[in-house]
């Protein structure tokens, strides 16, 4: 195995470490995430690839699935994070960004979007691009960090000498804004996680 895949793998589980010490498991919180979502079925899309880390947890679960990044630097660590694994075939990287998606309209079955919507500039364009190119009995899976998670993340940006920017659209925001669009929604909570899971409602 290369040394830069050999790097990363390092960092990746130093990482986990870290979130580990503040009490959060990403690994178990990904999989919780996962287990809500079911059944998990057809064509895959993940939102936002980051490092791999909810890309890695579908991959192990063994989906094959396309995921999107608008950071080519982010997403390449998300390439040696699967490459590690070998896991990198079971998915396809795109760089592409949110609110103007180059998919088909309809082109999925299931669309995670896991821990972006509090960096997002533009939501609801987003969301709308998820709602286009959603299949007609397709969902889509929005989680993102409770108070109680953005309030570890605080700690540990401040710990690295950065500061997390949170946007101030929250998730029951997005929920009126799918209601309003005529969408069903069930919800899931864990101690860092809400799960927020919107379908069609059928007529």
């Amino acid at each position: 195995m290369d040394k830069e895949v050999l790097e990363n793998h390092k960092l990746y589980l130093e990482r986990k470490a870290l979130y580990k010490s503040f009490g959060f498991d990403i690994d178990k919180e990904r999989d919780f995430i996962i287990e809500k979502a079911q059944p998990v079925y057809g064509d895959i899309l993940e939102a936002g690839t980051g490092k791999g880390h909810f890309a890695l947890s579908l991959a192990r679960a063994g989906y094959d699935f396309t995921t999107f990044d608008i950071s080519e630097t982010e997403q390449a660590f998300a390439k040696l994070n699967l490459r590690y694994f070998g896991l990198e075939k079971k998915v396809i990287f795109r760089i592409e960004n949110g609110e103007n998606l180059s998919f088909e309209d309809k082109s999925f079955d299931v669309i995670f979007a896991v821990n972006i919507l509090h960096h997002l500039i533009n939501p609801y364009k987003v969301i709308d691009e998820f709602i286009r190119v959603l299949s007609f009995e397709g969902k889509i899976v929005i989680s993102d960090f409770t108070r109680e998670g953005l309030e570890m993340l605080d700690k540990i940006h401040a710990l690295e000498g950065r500061v997390h920017e949170v946007s101030k659209t929250m998730l029951s925001d997005i929920e009126i804004y799918l209601l309003k669009k005529g969408f069903g929604i069930k919800e899931h909570k864990s101690r860092f996680q809400e799960v927020l899971i919107a379908y069609r409602r059928i007529i």
